[in-house]
């Protein structure tokens, strides 16, 4: 009970006055800008990246690797973290900090994006623009669902977030890339293990995809479309033969903020290139 009301207090605490607010997590920081509160950001993670604007604030880091000084060197006045914000020490220090520290939950899901949106709103004292918000966001799922209804036959999708050593490594089930491709109407070919996993070339044959998915990085180091189709194993599924890969931008596929049903959306288009187009 008491750890239950110091997390009200906190979120109520220092909605009103908070100005000087940090961002770690690149959904996050969309939903702030979404709520209309961007001009109260000081800071970002390296991981936010969208919308454009936000790349003129300060980066304090990617936020798996942080360093509670450089966070707190920008004088922030709350700080915004999705959840797996890190190194724990750093967390510990932000913690211990005179600065309130509000985790959002991860999501994988679409009522995982709507309770980000409610959390952030809520820290930031604009539960209404967050209830506007929510709703939107709702209205785009539920026009999700109805064309995942129209699907006969699910696409087979393995998502691929490397290739190392000339072996996969591969999304199995509860991360946000499972979570993306079911919403989009697809199946993930990979569910006997959860989190991400080298895969045998046995086991690629086994899953048998209809298309690849992988992340745009547009950082150099992405797997080139020739190298991830000359795999032995891939090259015998029907993904290989076709050649059908997929990439999108990564914060907007695997983000899990504001523009997921977009994002969604845009996925079941390349899955199913010839349903018809939503009236």
């Amino acid at each position: 009970m008491i750890r239950a009301a110091l997390v009200l207090a906190l979120l109520a605490t220092p909605a009103a006055a908070a100005e000087r607010v940090v961002s770690l997590g690149g959904a996050i920081t969309e939903i702030v800008v979404a709520l209309g509160q961007g001009d109260r950001l000081v800071a970002r993670d390296a991981t936010s990246t969208w919308p454009e604007t936000v790349t003129a604030l300060p980066d304090v880091g990617y936020m798996r690797a942080l360093s509670a000084e450089g966070v707190l060197s920008v004088a922030p006045d709350l700080i915004l973290a999705a959840e797996g914000a890190g190194p724990a020490e750093a967390v510990s220090m932000l913690r211990a900090a005179r600065v309130p520290y509000v985790e959002v939950p991860e999501a994988t899901d679409g009522a995982g994006v709507l309770h980000r949106i409610s959390a952030v709103a809520g820290a930031l004292g604009v539960a209404e623009r967050g209830a506007a918000l929510a709703e939107a966001v709702a209205a785009d799922l539920a026009r999700l669902e109805g064309l995942r209804a129209e699907v006969a036959r699910p696409a087979r999708v393995l998502f691929v977030l490397s290739m190392q050593g000339g072996r996969l490594m591969a999304s199995g089930t509860g991360t946000a890339a499972d979570g993306i491709i079911r919403m989009a109407g697809g199946a993930n070919v990979i569910t006997d293990f959860a989190g991400y996993r080298l895969l045998s070339d046995e086991a690629v044959l086994a899953a048998a995809p209809d298309v690849v998915l992988m992340m745009d990085r547009g950082d150099g180091h992405a797997v080139a479309a020739d190298d991830l189709f000359a795999h032995p194993a891939l090259v015998a599924t029907a993904a290989g033969r076709d050649r059908r890969l997929v990439r999108m931008d990564g914060l907007l596929l695997l983000g899990f903020g504001p523009r997921t049903a977009q994002a969604a959306l845009a996925l079941h288009r390349a899955l199913y290139p010839l349903a018809p187009a939503e009236g």
